[in-house]
């Protein structure tokens, strides 16, 4: 048997590729969207992938299931537990067999046991692996079930999907689906569909993989025995789901177009940019400072980096074109990191070299802690804290108002306008980009502050202790 590992940072997902070296055949576990990497891997060991299996409905990444199955026909080991609403709907147009707790099925010589495991979606799989005929587990894979460290929130179907009470009965299935994970043999190997930095839980570790004994010594929710303090638990403090959630699980639900049938964007010649601001959303992939220095108006900042896939999808409309201001050369990777979200709209492409000074007619100051402090007791700004809410309730500054970068483009309305607007996040990074939402929205008076709520502190600290 061989396992490999696949790892996408941008979107902190795993996903898992077995094969049977003695039949040649293989298995892919949640695939993601973009499929090359599996294929060039199972073509180097000699094998042919002839299924893939999803753990459930993702929310958090386009599934590449379809893919897989329309352009190699493949067949896809779908659950079919869970109540009307997640069902796979596209299920009918592929090679997809339907299983549920208690189900087996083989790739080659390896034995895959289906368990359901509810609570972070009522439909959730996971599949443990045999090796050949053995009696013996060798590993779960647990996608969104059990990380290291944590386990997966249950309130993403209330939060990004809108369905109403599902929070606590999700925590109360998780606590009866972590009861049948403690009952797995101590030594069964543990490979979990996310890592450090995935929003589906609350503090994931950063270790790829774990073992079932490890997690009963030390993953918190493995240790308490009261569902009620469990429930409580795991439903404080779970980090705000981004916007594109309730989007991927429609369409992973529903319909997955396949990446091969859309087009690449074209190179526009930059005269056409006041143009394109009018019918696209247009992003500047530049570092926040460089955007401050000078930028075309009406576009906004998302700096091409390793949070680009997450920061894209809160910020972007699925439903109309995009337009990214980069590197030509960069146009493909781009791509591919906006299509893992389902964001297929990027139809156009502005080579940032091409930018003449004449067209970066916006920009915005940088001030200190201390000026913007200074200047909002003495009524001259309002203060904006784009930060989540764990960070607020850690600590905040009292005249500050909390509007989270992802919902700024919904909420706006409710920034006064009669002065000027000093955004903080806790270091100066998410605050330059929600300085670039506010501009595109018509709300041009703006000022970073730099350092974001890490230099803030310690100005509030000193002043605190002057009023004392």
């Amino acid at each position: 048997m061989l396992l490999r590992y696949f790892y996408d940072e941008k979107l902190a997902q795993a996903s898992y590729m077995v094969g049977c070296q003695k039949t040649g055949e293989a298995i892919v576990i949640d695939p993601a969207r973009n499929i090359e990497g599996y294929l060039k891997e199972a073509a180097k060991e000699g094998l042919h992938i002839v299924a893939t299996a999803e753990t459930h409905i993702h929310a958090d990444f386009v599934s590449g299931t379809r893919e897989f199955a329309e352009r190699f026909d493949t067949t896809a080991y779908l659950s079919d537990e869970g109540d009307a609403d997640w069902k796979y709907e596209f299920a009918a147009d592929i090679e997809a067999k339907l299983v549920m707790d208690g189900d087996r099925f083989k790739v080659g010589n390896v034995t895959f046991e289906v368990m359901h495991t509810p609570g972070h979606t009522p439909e959730h799989l996971s599949f443990v692996l045999y090796d050949r005929d053995q009696t013996v587990p060798m590993g779960i894979f647990t996608g969104d079930f059990v990380f290291v460290g944590d386990i997966g929130r249950p309130d993403l179907l209330e939060e990004a999907a809108g369905i109403q009470g599902t929070t606590a009965v999700g925590a109360k299935q998780m606590f009866a689906s972590l009861k049948r994970f403690k009952a797995l043999p101590d030594f069964v190997q543990v490979w979990p569909g996310h890592g450090a930095g995935s929003a589906c839980g609350k503090a994931l570790g950063a270790v790829p993989t774990t073992t079932v004994g490890y997690e009963k010594q030390t993953n918190w929710a493995l240790q308490v025995e009261d569902e009620a303090a469990f429930v409580k638990e795991l439903t404080t403090d779970q980090p705000e789901p981004p916007n594109y959630f309730s989007m991927m699980k429609r369409v992973n639900k529903k319909d997955i177009v396949t990446t091969p049938t859309l087009s690449k964007p074209h190179i526009a010649d930059v005269s056409e940019l006041e143009t394109l601001v009018q019918t696209m959303q247009v992003v500047d992939t530049r570092n926040g400072k460089a955007f401050a220095s000078g930028h075309v108006p009406g576009t906004i900042n998302i700096p091409y980096n390793s949070k680009f896939v997450t920061w894209a999808g809160w910020l972007l409309d699925f439903d109309h074109d995009i337009a990214v201001i980069a590197d030509p050369g960069l146009s493909e990777k781009i791509q591919t990191d906006l299509q893992s979200i389902g964001l297929d709209r990027f139809v156009t492409l502005i080579d940032v070299a091409e930018l003449s000074p004449e067209q970066l007619t916006e920009h915005y100051p940088d001030w200190s802690a201390e000026q913007a402090i200074e200047a909002a007791e003495a009524g001259d700004v309002f203060v904006l804290d784009v930060r989540n809410k764990t960070e607020w309730d850690s600590g905040h500054y009292e005249q500050a108002k909390r509007i989270l970068l992802g919902k700024l483009a919904s909420r706006y309305e409710e920034i006064p306008v009669d002065r000027p607007v000093a955004v903080h996040c806790a270091s100066g990074v998410r605050s330059r980009m929600a300085v670039s939402v506010l501009q595109s929205l018509g709300i041009k008076d703006v000022i970073n502050i730099d350092g974001g709520y890490g230099a803030l502190q310690p100005v509030l600290d000193r002043k605190a202790l002057v009023e004392k």
